[in-house]
């Protein structure tokens, strides 16, 4: 599977065309590559995929705590955020555990973004290892 590739005026319509594009690269890299390397294989190879078909994403990204008006490093790294929107953490484990989805629901609190995708590459059927997490911000 190739993927769609967009330019500066295609962009994914909203966030849900967004992580489509994402899973599907995803499903792309598992299928290729299958589970078992290293979490930072699967990184790599995702933020390339994304990059080739047009999306913007950052790597290892610093998620600070703010504390009394400063802004703290305390080691809070998401793995990818794509175009400014979508946190994606991976994984290469065996079976999510709920601390996961905990890690990343913190840094979607922590980054004031809604939407982030848990994504274990370890599973042997990728569409199992997707799970979608939403921050309920307070509008």
């Amino acid at each position: 599977m190739d993927g769609q590739r967009f330019t500066a005026g295609s962009r994914p319509a909203g966030v849900n065309d967004l992580t489509g594009v994402i899973i599907d690269a995803a499903l792309d890299i598992h299928r290729r590559l299958g589970p078992g390397l290293l979490e930072s294989v699967y990184s790599a190879v995702l933020a390339h995929e994304l990059r080739k078909r047009g999306l913007g994403v950052e790597v290892e990204v610093p998620v600070p705590v703010e504390w009394e008006s400063v802004r703290l490093d305390v080691g809070y790294r998401a793995d990818l955020i794509v175009e400014s929107t979508v946190i994606v953490e991976l994984k290469s484990v065996e079976q999510i555990a709920r601390v996961h989805k905990k890690q990343l629901l913190t840094y979607l609190r922590l980054a004031d973004k809604r939407v982030g995708l848990l994504i274990n590459f370890g599973t042997v059927l990728l569409k199992d290892g997707v799970h979608r997490v939403v921050n309920k911000l307070e509008e």
